[in-house]
């Protein structure tokens, strides 16, 4: 292959293969959202028996697979402690739907008009037991602001394997970003936006675990295996993260088994523990918080094993140059 034609050789390759991401790309973030609908979607039924056992029976029958149809005693404790997203109420004058907006705003708007036939023509009384904080009506905000956090926290995993070459260096580094983000995150999102209510050091904390979970874990990979963990750690944490993270809606909502997928990946725990701790008091968090911590000290740890980019590999490498470069000058 002569000289002129391995640059142009190299360029088509690279078009194709640029293309090939993207038709890989596109599918990943418009196909779960372009099939959004409930998928055994928690939903209780509260009121006297057997009103109750009959209703739950018949939704079940008239929308299979759509909902996790359970009857309770108390509606709106089974929606504050987050087992469900929302609730048929049976009383005197019929039923009305209770519903936590806080939740999912998109839950919330389907359950309505899921049980608009309830009525019987006549608009089914709405509850909002948890709603939207007064600065973020729609929940939108609460949503946008994790991909900026996300790219910070993946941002500062990268610089502090390719900038700090000491191990414990780098794990002091990590952990003074998260504090750091933690801090700044919940300041802004609560004090300057307004997008997200609760305990200031409570929000602080979730922010702070997110964005070591992030960081950590891509330090970590690129410390395992150099600059290819790098790229690992973006595509899978970042990009099919985000992209099944269900921020906006919920992971019930997605196709299956990518909705659970999701909320394996920091960016779906980070945003379920987040709307837990913010409205509801840390109830539904419990996993979010094992998956959260796994990628965090996991991360650590292998920022700790791994030798990858560090002051000893690099001498390492360089010793034995200067033994390769050593033994033809012996052999002359």
């Amino acid at each position: 292959m002569s000289r002129t034609t391995r640059p142009a050789t190299l360029a088509v390759v690279l078009a194709f293969a640029v293309v090939a991401l993207q038709a890989l790309l596109v599918p990943l973030f418009a196909g779960p959202a372009a099939h959004l609908a409930p998928r055994d979607l928690p939903l209780a039924v509260a009121g006297p028996q057997p009103a109750a056992d009959q209703f739950a029976a018949r939704l079940t029958a008239s929308r299979p697979g759509a909902f996790d149809v359970r009857v309770v005693s108390n509606a709106d404790a089974a929606i504050r402690n987050r087992e469900v997203y929302g609730a048929v109420v049976i009383g005197a004058g019929g039923a009305s739907l209770h519903v936590a907006s806080a939740a999912s705003p998109t839950v919330a708007t389907l359950l309505t008009q899921a049980t608009a036939e309830l009525g019987q023509g006549a608009p089914v009384p709405v509850v909002d037991v948890v709603p939207t904080d007064a600065g973020d009506p729609r929940g939108a905000g609460l949503g946008a602001a994790f991909l900026p956090m996300a790219m910070t926290a993946l941002l500062a995993g990268i610089l502090t394997f390719l900038l700090i070459k000491r191990r414990s260096a780098r794990v002091l580094a990590l952990t003074t970003f998260a504090v750091a983000a933690g801090l700044a995150g919940a300041a802004v999102q609560q004090y300057w936006l307004d997008v997200v209510p609760g305990d200031y050091w409570a929000v602080a904390g979730v922010l702070a675990l997110f964005s070591l979970a992030v960081s950590a874990a891509v330090a970590g990979l690129g410390a395992l295996f150099d600059r290819a963990g790098i790229a690992l750690g973006a595509a899978t944490i970042f990009l099919v993260g985000n992209a099944l993270s269900a921020v906006s809606a919920a992971p019930q909502l997605l196709p299956q088994p990518w909705g659970a997928v999701g909320q394996c990946l920091p960016i779906g725990a980070g945003a379920t523990l987040l709307r837990s701790v913010a409205y509801f008091g840390g109830n539904g968090g419990g996993v979010a918080v094992m998956v959260l911590g796994a990628y965090a000290i996991g991360g650590l740890i292998l920022v700790v094993a791994g030798r990858r980019g560090t002051v000893r590999a690099m001498a390492q490498a360089a010793a034995a140059g200067e033994e390769t470069r050593r033994e033809p000058a012996l052999a002359s």
